[in-house]
């Protein structure tokens, strides 16, 4: 049966007619699970921008700054897939609220820290208990709204999930330098009590089957969350400890290939298990959840290179790098209803084909970027790229929703949204590795094909040096110069390389669209559960 709300209440009724619906509860419960998805997931990138102000205001050295982002990554992927188990269990609304709170008391404690350890213990709760917020709305949206209205519902969901990450450096570099760091944290009190109210007050859309606590899987959960957090960690982690020749990154490796498949064989066995892999059995949940993987690394993957080349190439400010990516967020939102339209007249498969290849072509696109790029030669590339996520997006939603059983949406959306995150941090680990290596390479590169003994560069040294005439070392100081630019020359084509494989992910995916089941227009609800 397909669950609706009526006059508040959730009620049964036959999967082919249309429910009669209370659109205010309805409505007014569903913003309020949105803004809560969207402040969550805002909290990953938020910081991105303003690190530097934040090591400086708890006295954090460059390798423990990192973990403001990965102490909140790491346990949120272990929440997002569990909490389609304690929706069951509890329902969504109960579920909701309990995150909510947790996450805005969370958020107060981390703005108000004054060492960067208290700071990240408060953090890693932070992902934690904020993490439920992220999958339940996607639950909501293929259970709550009815058949003809999923569409739009997921037309909102998808905006948030591509454009909270997009914006989410724009918004935290503006904040800290018109108010401080703190307030990166701060902002999410007045939001998160607003969504609190109206999840409290308007979204009681299901009930909890308390019988589920019977025979709960603790040993599935203890190996989901080794298996997790240790496969986060390494993800996290590996590019900047030179991955396994680390002690740590190469014991979390082992420990994640072993406890991951135990995980997999114990929630197959287990007659109640805490996430249910089943799903993987349908064919488009399967080719969905691989594109969802793959935008993924493209939506987070984006959203990394672009500030990280233009503070570091560039020199820009935080609030310079958050006025340029606007139009990445911006293409994003006029995009989202034509997409909402699309969905409803093209084969999901024509949808998810021409969104990959438009972000392919705008990521490689960038594949050319110099050092003289800026706002204007990144604007196309960026509309590009955030149309082509947002069309892709909403489709492998459908696609991967679209024959899933009613009874398994609220698991589902959890391996979807986990996947996605996953998929993330995949890619900017991959990416991360890829910068390092390819700027050495590069800089090997273009040393061996300058000669220090070259006439023309001993010119060029001779030249520097007479500019620096008032320093102690004026040569040193002009092979120091030049050595800057050739780095800035190497470290510019290694973003261009980062960018073709990004590229390159996205045209894959594009071929992985055509392995779908054909998905009609229209047809994108969730089928019954009988």
């Amino acid at each position: 049966m397909t669950a609706a709300v009526i006059d508040g209440a959730p009620a049964k009724i036959p999967a082919d007619a249309e429910p009669k619906v209370n659109w205010t509860f309805l409505i007014l419960g569903f913003a309020g699970m949105v803004i809560g998805q969207f402040m969550a997931i805002l909290d990953i990138q938020i910081v991105a921008s303003s690190l530097p102000q934040i090591q400086s205001g708890v006295g954090a050295s460059a390798d423990q700054i990192s973990w403001i982002q990965t102490a909140y990554l790491i346990p949120e992927v272990v929440m997002i897939p569990l909490s389609g188990y304690l929706s069951r269990l509890w329902g969504t609304q109960k579920v909701f609220l309990m995150s909510c709170g947790g996450f805005v008391i969370m958020s107060v404690a981390v703005g108000l820290s004054t060492s960067v350890e208290v700071m990240i213990f408060f953090r890693a709760i932070q992902g934690f208990v904020g993490g439920a917020m992220i999958p339940t709305v996607f639950a909501v949206a293929f259970t709550a709204f009815p058949a003809s209205k999923r569409v739009t519902a997921s037309v909102f969901i998808g905006l948030i999930v591509t454009l909270a990450p997009t914006i989410g450096p724009t918004l935290g570099g503006h904040l800290t330098e018109a108010l401080s760091w703190h307030w990166l944290f701060f902002i999410n009190v007045p939001f998160g009590l607003l969504s609190f109210f109206l999840v409290w007050r308007y979204a009681n859309f299901d009930k909890g089957d308390p019988g589920l606590s019977k025979g709960f899987d603790w040993w599935g959960l203890g190996l989901m969350a080794t298996f997790l957090m240790s496969l986060q960690f390494v993800l996290e982690e590996g590019s900047k400890n030179d991955w396994f020749a680390d002690d740590m990154i190469l014991l979390l490796a082992t420990v994640a290939a072993i406890t991951g498949p135990a995980f997999i064989w114990r929630s197959l066995a287990y007659w109640n298990p805490v996430v249910e892999l089943r799903a993987f059995n349908n064919r488009n949940f399967l080719v969905g959840i691989t594109m969802t993987f793959i935008v993924g690394a493209a939506l987070f993957g984006g959203s990394f290179l672009l500030p990280l080349f233009l503070s570091r190439v560039r020199d820009y400010s935080p609030a310079e790098v958050g006025t340029t990516l606007v139009v990445s967020g911006l293409a994003m939102f006029l995009t989202a209803p034509i997409a909402g339209r699309l969905v409803r007249i093209l084969d999901l498969r024509i949808m998810m084909f021409g969104g990959f290849v438009m972000a392919s072509w705008g990521m490689w696109d960038a594949h050319a970027v110099t050092t003289e790029w800026g706002f204007w030669e990144f604007a196309g590339i960026q509309a590009l790229r955030g149309s082509g996520i947002m069309l892709a997006m909403l489709a492998a939603q459908q696609v991967t929703m679209s024959t899933m059983p009613v009874e398994r949406v609220k698991n589902a959306s959890g391996l979807v949204n986990l996947f996605r995150n996953v998929g993330g941090a995949f890619g900017l680990a991959f990416l991360n590795t890829s910068l390092t290596t390819n700027t050495a390479k590069h800089m090997g590169e273009l040393t061996s094909a300058i000669p220090v003994s070259d006439t023309r560069m001993q010119d060029m040294l001779t030249g520097m040096a007479t500019q620096f005439g008032g320093s102690i070392d004026p040569d040193g100081a002009a092979l120091k110069a030049v050595y800057g630019l050739l780095n800035r020359q190497a470290t510019t084509l290694a973003f261009g390389d980062a960018f073709a494989m990004l590229a390159l992910g996205c045209a894959f995916a594009a071929v992985v669209t055509l392995f779908a089941q054909p998905v009609k227009p229209g047809s994108v609800a969730v089928t019954d559960a009988h």
